[in-house]
């Protein structure tokens, strides 16, 4: 019904909105360094976490200045002085299927990157205080075993 709120306008109260500053910030933490170090970090180390997460971030923040940018075209395409006829409706529709797309992108990485980041924790840098870490013991020598065999 027009003028009341419906189920997709709410944000869901089991999943935060979180943002690509979000989970930027969240990796920065993680990691312990800003994420533009962080990416020219990984520029130079063999694929992995870091990368992963990166790329995460990077496709998340694509999402959301897509986002911005169809939502912002829709908005001039049905601004109330300007008539909408036969050609406008298929910009319209290209529009909105173009940010659905986005918001499913942005739904789908902003999901995976809080859940990568959530199992993952930052290891605490060892203080001088803790002591070194001892070596193993050396094993113990094997017994000699004897050359005649048994019946």
């Amino acid at each position: 019904m027009p003028g009341r709120p419906g189920p997709a306008d709410r944000e869901s109260p089991r999943l935060p909105h979180l943002t690509s500053t979000d989970i930027a910030g969240r990796i920065e933490d993680l990691y312990g360094a800003p994420l533009a170090d962080l990416e020219a970090h990984a520029q130079d180390q063999p694929p992995g976490m870091l990368s992963a997460l990166l790329g995460m971030h990077d496709t998340l923040a694509q999402a959301e200045r897509s986002i911005d940018f169809h939502r912002d075209h829709l908005a001039r395409l049905i601004h109330p002085e300007r008539p909408i006829g036969p050609h406008e409706v298929s910009h319209l529709l290209d529009g909105i299927r173009r940010l659905t797309e986005a918001v499913a992108i942005r739904e789908t990485q902003t999901k995976s990157a809080a859940a990568v980041l959530q199992s993952l924790a930052r290891i605490p840098a060892p203080t001088s205080a803790s002591p070194a870490p001892t070596p193993p013991a050396p094993a113990a020598p094997l017994a000699a075993q004897s050359a005649a065999h048994s019946r």
